[in-house]
């Protein structure tokens, strides 16, 4: 269930990037051309975002990797403070955000059951139930 949320949360931000890059970049085009950047660097960002995103559902999902386990959760409680920000973007980037930050708040509920503790301890294999 890790899986399906946590790539469901990327897969809702990458839309949400595709169908909003203009109005960020209009929004940013001022901060941006200000230190010398164009709208290449918030695609790198986003670029860089993604695939640090991705490298950290390896170790966690292949791995079980504690040590990821914890950076994402870190992650995701520090990127909780951009959530009253996220509340002054139009309507539907605003539900796309939200719905992204919600099925990825999910999937770190599913890093701490029991199947997921056992599993990361590597004391016992996982419930197969888990994968239906």
């Amino acid at each position: 269930m890790f899986d399906k949320l946590y790539l469901g949360s990327l897969v809702v931000g990458l839309i949400n990037f595709v169908l909003f890059f203009d109005d960020m970049v209009a929004m940013t085009q001022g901060d941006l051309a200000e230190i010398g950047m164009g709208s290449g660097f918030m695609i790198g960002v986003f670029a860089f975002g993604i695939t640090i995103s991705l490298l950290l559902w390896y170790f966690i999902s292949r791995r079980a990797s504690k040590v990821a386990k914890w950076i994402l959760v870190v992650l995701t409680i520090w990127g909780l403070i951009g959530i009253p920000a996220t509340l002054a973007l139009p309507t539907v980037q605003m539900l796309m955000s939200l719905l992204a930050t919600a099925l990825s708040l999910g999937s770190i509920y599913f890093l701490f059951t029991p199947d997921a503790k056992a599993w990361f301890d590597g004391s016992s294999a996982a419930d197969p139930s888990v994968f239906e």
